[in-house]
């Protein structure tokens, strides 16, 4: 049983009056701070192993502010995934051309990813 499933047993228990609202705040409560989103043992931990490896991925994304010709997301790219820049702006580019998406999903790109900070430098990316 995961930990959503968990709650809404929960929360059904305390709406049939099995549970107290103190009760109930302190089973959600002992739930909620057994959950380790580093370890993978966790109730979908076995599932979710390559899953939590490609969120810290997209949470290490930046915008470049050095390689930027536009905003900077193809030069982001390029350092998050440790490919040349170039082929990101060559992939924005065919995908524009041949599907006409491409330039959507830059300027999304463009307004939901961060900006990287100043100090950073590529060593300590």
């Amino acid at each position: 049983m995961n930990v959503s499933e968990e709650i809404k047993r929960l929360h059904e228990l305390h709406l049939a009056g099995a549970l107290s609202d103190a009760e109930f705040a302190q089973a959600k409560a002992k739930l909620l701070s057994n959950i380790n989103l580093d370890k993978p043992d966790n109730a979908s931990g076995a599932a979710s192993g390559p899953a939590n490896d490609l969120v810290q991925e997209f949470n290490r994304l930046r915008r470049s502010r050095n390689d930027r010709w536009l905003g900077g997301v193809c030069g982001g790219l390029g350092r998050a995934s440790g490919m040349e820049a170039w082929i990101w702006r060559l992939v924005f580019v065919l995908f524009t051309l041949t599907f006409g998406f491409g330039v959507v999903i830059y300027l999304l790109l463009w307004i939901f990813v961060p900006d990287e900070e100043i100090g950073i430098t590529k060593h300590e990316y």
